[in-house]
């Protein structure tokens, strides 16, 4: 069953009525809302990326223990490994990891260094560690809803992200989708919560090391990830389409 055909409990309207009311409330009660109406079981997907301190401290607060999956590529900066770290100590974190079905240097051995292979390439990397890792997670777990943190203000293929939409026959839910960095860091110093720590090395988005650049590095902020040759890694759909860090 398709998530547009499940039954949204005690709520009784389409995605766009849905959608509307929630322009009203803010980003716990969106929260609070999606516990409450959408479909179990409810996870939260973080890659511990620059701001991540932010939603696994808003959702774990309002479902202390919700689980928390995190794709392991094998090929994240060692600082992404010690803050995940961290942050589990720090918030009694439920972590769920998931990784590719095939080491990476097995990947390596059989198909090369798919990162230097284009956008094809690229594509074809991120399907095997990324989406099928991730998508096997949600099957395994059985959710029927999972929490992100994507803003519209990250990127023009986040621009129209919606506080709930459907990918993958699941709820996807964004509390945060109208937030700015100012209103990020303003939750992250009022609570203690640390950036993640290559942000001061001049990263504004971090993924795996091989496809991850500085500013300092890089003629413009589009090719932070993946060489500029996209902006996705398959993980989020392209919002308001209800299907695509």
């Amino acid at each position: 069953m398709s998530c547009q055909a499940a039954t949204i409990h005690s709520a009784g309207n389409d995605l766009g009525a849905i959608n509307e009311r929630l322009d009203a409330h803010s980003a716990q009660q969106r929260v609070e809302w999606a516990l409450g109406h959408l479909p179990g079981e409810h996870v939260l997907s973080s890659s511990f990326g620059i701001q991540a301190a932010l939603m696994l401290h808003l959702v774990n607060s309002v479902a202390p223990g919700i689980p928390v999956i995190f794709i392991d590529t094998g090929y994240h900066f060692a600082e992404t490994y010690r803050f995940a770290d961290d942050l589990s100590e720090r918030l009694n974190l439920n972590l769920k990891i998931f990784r590719a079905e095939i080491s990476p240097a097995w990947q390596e051995a059989r198909y090369g260094k798919r990162w230097e292979q284009g956008l094809a390439g690229i594509n074809s990397y991120n399907r095997d560690n990324k989406v099928e890792p991730m998508q096997r997670a949600l099957d395994e777990l059985q959710v029927g809803s999972w929490f992100s943190g994507i803003r519209r203000g990250q990127s023009d293929t986040r621009k129209r992200v919606r506080w709930v939409d459907c990918q993958w026959q699941r709820y996807k839910i964004h509390p945060i989708a109208d937030w700015t960095d100012r209103d990020v860091h303003r939750y992250l110093v009022r609570h203690g919560l640390p950036y993640h720590p290559l942000r001061d090395q001049g990263y504004v988005s971090v993924g795996d090391w091989h496809t991850t650049r500085a500013l300092k590095d890089i003629a413009h902020p589009d090719q932070a990830r993946f060489f500029g040759l996209t902006r996705e890694c398959g993980l989020h759909a392209t919002a308001g389409e209800g299907v695509e860090s």
